[in-house]
C-alpha cells in the first residue's frame, strides 16, 4: 500500500496546497539535517527532498548531482532562501559536518523568522487602520445623503462644491502617500537578524581560521551593522583564549532579540504617528467632502426671509 492511499483526503489537500505554496526554507533545512545525519549522501538527500517537485528543490538537487554550488541555487530563489543559501555555502566552503551545521542553525532560522513575524503583525493593526480612515471623507457622502441632503448635487454642480470636492480630493491622496511612507519605514529590514554571526560560528566550529572564514562570508555579501560586533567578539575570543563559536551564536540570539524589540517599538511609534496624516490631511478633507456640502446644501435649499 502506498503513502497517498493511506492518507486521509484532507492531509492529502494539505500536501497539495503545500506543493503550490512552495517549499519552506525552515523545513526544509530541518528535513535535510535529518537525512544527512542518517548517512545520507547531500545528492541524495536533496534529490529525495525534490519528490514534491518543488522547482526550487528540483534545481538545487540537480546542483547537487552536477557537483555545483547548491547556495548559487537557493540564492537565486528568492529572499526567503538567502539564509539557507549562506548557511549552505560557509559549512560546505569550511567543510563542517553539514548534518550538525544545519542543525545548529535551524532553531535561529526558526527564531528569526517568528521575529518576522511578529513585527509583521505588530504593523498590521496602525497599517490597516490607516487605510481603513484613509477613505473616511467619501464615506460621509452616503451618509449626509441619508439625512436628505443633495450632497452630490452641491459637489458636482455648486462651483464652491467642486472646489471643496477637488481640495478634499488632493488632501485624500497626500494622506495616503505620508501614510505608505509611514508605514514602508516601519518594517522591519529584509535581512535576517544575527545570520553573520551565525555563519561565524559555522565556519569556525569546523576549525577554519579567521582569514579562512572571513574569507567564505566576504563572498556572500551578507554584512549587516553586525559586522562591528563580530569583529569585538572575535578579539575578546582572542584575548581570553576561548572558543568564538558559543560567544559568536549569543551575538546572534542578542541581534535577534534587539530586532523584535525594534520591531514592536516601530509598530507602537507608527500607530502616534499615523495621528499626523490623519489630522492634518484625512479629517480636513472629510470636513471638504462631506460637512462642508451639506452645510451649502441645506442652505441653497433654505429660503431665507
Amino acid at each position: 500500500m502506498t503513502t497517498a492511499a493511506v492518507l486521509r483526503p484532507s492531509a492529502l489537500r494539505d500536501s497539495v496546497q503545500r506543493r503550490a505554496q512552495g517549499a519552506d526554507p525552515i523545513e526544509t533545512v530541518l528535513r535535510l539535517a535529518v537525512l544527512l545525519s542518517g548517512g545520507t549522501a547531500p545528492a541524495l538527500a536533496w534529490n529525495y527532498l525534490a519528490d514534491g517537485g518543488d522547482p526550487t528543490l528540483t534545481a538545487a538537487a540537480e546542483a547537487a548531482a552536477r557537483g555545483d554550488d547548491v547556495g548559487v541555487v537557493l540564492r537565486a530563489a528568492g529572499e526567503s532562501w538567502h539564509g539557507v543559501a549562506a548557511i549552505w555555502s560557509v559549512a560546505v566552503g569550511a567543510g563542517a559536518p553539514l548534518s550538525d551545521a544545519l542543525r545548529s542553525v535551524v532553531g535561529s532560522l526558526r527564531e528569526a523568522a517568528d521575529v518576522s513575524a511578529d513585527v509583521r503583525v505588530a504593523l498590521a493593526e496602525p497599517a490597516a487602520t490607516a487605510r481603513l480612515l484613509a477613505w473616511l471623507p467619501l464615506a460621509g457622502i452616503p451618509l449626509t445623503g441619508l439625512l436628505g441632503i443633495d450632497v452630490v448635487g452641491v459637489l458636482l454642480h455648486d462651483p464652491l462644491g467642486r472646489i471643496c470636492f477637488g481640495s478634499g480630493i488632493v488632501l485624500m491622496g497626500a494622506a495616503r502617500v505620508w501614510m505608505r511612507g509611514l508605514t514602508r519605514r516601519a518594517r522591519p529590514s529584509p535581512e535576517i537578524p544575527g545570520l553573520e554571526a551565525e555563519l561565524w560560528a559555522v565556519a569556525l566550529s569546523a576549525g577554519v581560521s579567521v582569514d579562512r572564514a572571513n574569507a567564505l562570508i566576504g563572498e556572500l555579501d551578507v554584512a549587516s551593522a553586525g559586522g562591528a560586533a563580530v569583529t569585538g567578539t572575535l578579539e575578546l575570543a582572542t584575548r581570553a583564549g576561548v572558543p568564538a563559536a558559543e560567544l559568536l551564536r549569543g551575538d546572534a540570539w542578542i541581534a535577534r532579540y534587539r530586532a523584535r524589540t525594534a520591531g514592536r517599538v516601530a509598530a507602537a511609534r507608527l500607530s502616534t504617528r499615523l495621528l499626523v496624516p490623519i489630522g492634518v490631511c484625512t479629517l480636513p478633507a472629510f470636513l471638504l467632502i462631506a460637512v462642508v456640502p451639506a452645510v451649502l446644501g441645506v442652505l441653497r435649499s433654505t429660503s431665507l426671509p
